[in-house]
Formats: structure tokens, C-alpha cells, sequence
């Protein structure tokens, strides 16, 4: 009988160390996608203000205001999900240590969505609705993208919606880090049964802005977007295009 108790604790110490590595995972997923879209923008934005400054006064007023928003809004989630963390750490014991994790993915989801202008409810990502407004922010940091949506609107899994607007998210990023100055193709389509999304960049002008704002990349945005698809049983695609651009599609079953 010690023995069994002996084996049934081992495994279950076993099954809470996975648990906290998958929501570490996953949190540091959610933090990922609030600090690298945040502040990709402030950048843009910061050489957009550079150019500017002399030659239109007002338009560089703007950029700069634009500059602090965002970096208040990324320091307020950030303090926010660290907070939370750091309480979690704190009173988390082997009998009670999925309570605070879960509460830390609540939180983490619920900032992500708020420092990206959404609305969600605890526990809730962001969803399909604002994928509008998501695409304004890059267009307001001077991004010509052009959004499609196709298919009837419909309300889907809040994980699957979650997802779909990671991915947009995610590849308008790296247009920013990667090809700024790129006109950029943002495609969503509601299928019967799943969720398509594609976006898909032309090759960057030979002179763009990307080339002076020097964006950083850690090469996590791609292995991220893949396991996000992959754990709802999706389908993901990205790679260079014939015309020299680059595309990054996804199909996420809609149930």
C-alpha cells in the first residue's frame, strides 16, 4: 500500500510538473504576442516620427503620441501578468498548484486581448470581431494592407478565434519586422466547417523603413503560430512566395 501511494504521488507530481510547463508555455506564448506586436509598432512609429519631425511638426506630434500610448499600454499588461505570476509563485503549493497557473492564464489571455484594443471578458482572448481593427493599427503605422473577409460572420470556439487572430497578428508583425513598406494581404475566410486565414506580403521596397528601424526577431513567431494551429487540430503553411513576398496561411476547424 506505501508503495501504490509511493507510485500515485510520484505521478502526480509528474502530471503537475507537465501542467506547469504547458502553461508556461502558453503564457509565454500570450506575452510573446502583446510585447512583440506592441512594441514592432512603437518602433515604426519611432522612425516614422525621425523622418518626419522637421518637415510635418503635426503629423510627428501624432506619431509620438501614438508612441506613448503604446508604451503604457505594453507596460500596464506587463505589470499585470508579472503580478500575477509573482502571487502565484508565491502561495502555490503541490495540492493547489493548478489554481494559481489557471488564474495566470486567465490573466495572461485577458491582457493579451486588452493591450491589443480588445474587450474580452476574464478568460477570454481576443476574437474575430476586432480583426478590423487590428489590421488599422498596422495600417496607422503606415502598412498598406488591404483586409477580405469572406463567408457569412459567425461566432466560433473562443480557442478558435483566439487562435485565428494570433496568427493575422503574429504575420503582420513580421511584415513589420521583415519587409516594412511591403504592401500586405490580409485574407479570412468562414468556411462550413473551419476558419481560413491567410496573409501574404509583396517583396519589400529596396529602401523601406524596416531597413532603419532594425526590429529584432527571436525566431518564435513562426514555432508559435504552428503549435497554437496544431493543438486545435489545424493545418498551418508559410514560406517565401514566387514573386519574392511572403505567405503565411492557416485552416483551424470551426467546431
Amino acid at each position: 500500500l506505501e508503495r501504490e501511494l509511493q507510485l500515485l504521488a510520484e505521478r502526480a507530481e509528474e502530471r503537475a510538473e507537465w501542467a506547469r510547463g504547458e502553461e508556461r508555455t502558453r503564457i509565454a506564448r500570450e506575452m510573446h504576442d502583446v510585447v512583440a506586436h506592441r512594441v514592432s509598432l512603437m518602433v515604426v512609429h519611432a522612425a516614422a516620427l525621425q523622418a518626419v519631425a522637421r518637415k510635418d511638426p503635426e503629423k510627428a506630434v501624432r506619431n509620438a503620441a501614438l508612441v506613448g500610448d503604446m508604451g503604457r499600454q505594453a507596460l500596464t499588461e506587463l505589470r499585470e501578468m508579472l503580478g500575477v505570476l509573482r502571487s502565484s509563485a508565491g502561495g502555490r503549493t503541490r495540492e493547489r498548484v493548478s489554481v494559481p497557473l489557471a488564474a495566470v492564464g486567465v490573466a495572461a489571455a485577458a491582457a493579451a486581448s486588452r493591450a491589443v484594443g480588445g474587450t474580452a471578458g476574464p478568460g477570454e482572448g481576443p476574437c474575430l470581431s476586432e480583426i478590423e481593427e487590428l489590421v488599422g493599427q498596422s495600417a496607422a503605422a503606415g502598412m498598406v494592407v488591404d483586409l477580405s473577409v469572406m463567408g457569412e460572420s459567425r461566432s466560433c470556439g473562443p480557442e478558435v478565434e483566439s487562435t485565428a487572430y494570433r496568427v493575422v497578428q503574429e504575420a503582420l508583425t513580421n511584415v513589420h519586422k521583415h519587409a516594412a513598406g511591403a504592401k500586405t494581404y490580409v485574407r479570412l475566410a468562414y468556411r462550413v466547417s473551419e476558419i481560413a486565414m491567410q496573409v501574404e506580403n509583396e517583396p519589400p521596397p529596396e529602401a523601406g523603413v524596416g531597413a532603419s528601424a532594425g526590429l529584432p526577431s527571436g525566431g518564435n513567431g513562426l514555432v508559435g503560430m504552428r503549435e497554437r494551429v496544431s493543438a486545435l487540430g489545424g493545418v498551418f503553411v508559410s514560406g517565401p512566395t514566387d514573386a519574392g513576398g511572403f505567405r503565411v496561411s492557416a485552416v483551424i476547424p470551426a467546431s
